[in-house]
């Protein structure tokens, strides 16, 4: 069982989750779709889609999307999603460990900050199996720079660390660099694309995005002293609880060497 997902750690914060996490741009998913070269109709898997952000923008976008996820609340959320906004998404329940042969095959796998809970070279030896020779993986995430109008990330980042569960303990390597696992894969060519937005929140918006990570409550005991403490911290640091919120969205587009 890999670590967080399947684990209990996802359950519970599905509504969290669907509203208040950092969604992807839909101008990054067209670079993505477009060096990648796919065709409406191609075949996308979304692997360990939570609530079906990148299934659903790549359904935007013509493909037949297959969104896997292990957490039955994510991928039901997923499919509620996909209806909502009038696209066909097939749902698998599973996680890395269910990937099979028999699959696909698929053009293009994508992953939205689900790479680091899985073993990472025994998903990308699968993976091999099931992308088709001129396909790729895509691996998705977002990182915050050192800017001034992110303080609130700083104060955030330094209180789920204080609060931190002992189920943190269980994440298997963090968020590390992708490329030693790439390099080490099939998928060796490597291209990395990236949107920066700059948007305002919240008081209550900065609670919700802490509150969708399995690092952060509710699995703490200590959810409410949490929550109290974030909010004092912002509200000293932005009296009038607005902040500015500068974050980069990134894809590492992986392919195979041509020869």
């Amino acid at each position: 069982m890999r670590p967080g997902h399947g684990t209990g750690l996802f359950q519970g914060i599905t509504a969290q989750y669907e509203r208040y996490r950092l969604a992807y741009p839909q101008r990054l998913i067209q670079r993505v779709v477009g060096l990648a070269e796919l065709e409406p109709g191609d075949a996308v898997l979304d692997l360990g889609c939570g609530t079906g952000m990148l299934a659903i923008a790549f359904a935007r976008l013509g493909m037949a999307v297959t969104a896997m996820d292990p957490e039955p609340e994510m991928l039901a959320a997923t499919q509620s999603a996909a209806a909502a906004q009038g696209v066909a998404v097939t749902a698998v329940a599973g996680g890395w460990e269910d990937i099979a042969p028999g699959m696909g095959p698929f053009r293009l796998a994508v992953m939205g900050r689900a790479f680091h809970w899985m073993d990472r070279a025994a998903t990308l030896a699968m993976l091999d199996k099931i992308v088709t020779p001129d396909g790729g993986v895509a691996l998705f995430h977002d990182a915050h720079p050192p800017v001034p109008e992110n303080g609130w990330f700083k104060v955030l980042c330094a209180l789920q660390k204080k609060y931190r569960h002992d189920r943190g303990a269980l994440r298997d390597g963090g968020h590390r660099r992708y490329e030693p696992f790439l390099f080490a894969s099939a998928f060796t060519r490597l291209d990395g694309l990236s949107v920066t937005i700059r948007q305002r929140l919240t008081v209550e918006e900065i609670q919700g995005r802490a509150f969708s990570m399995s690092r952060s409550a509710p699995h703490s005991a200590r959810q409410e002293e949490f929550a109290t403490a974030l909010a004092a911290a912002l509200r000293e640091l932005s009296p009038d609880g607005k902040f500015i919120e500068v974050a980069e969205l990134v894809a590492v587009l992986a392919r195979r060497e041509q020869i």
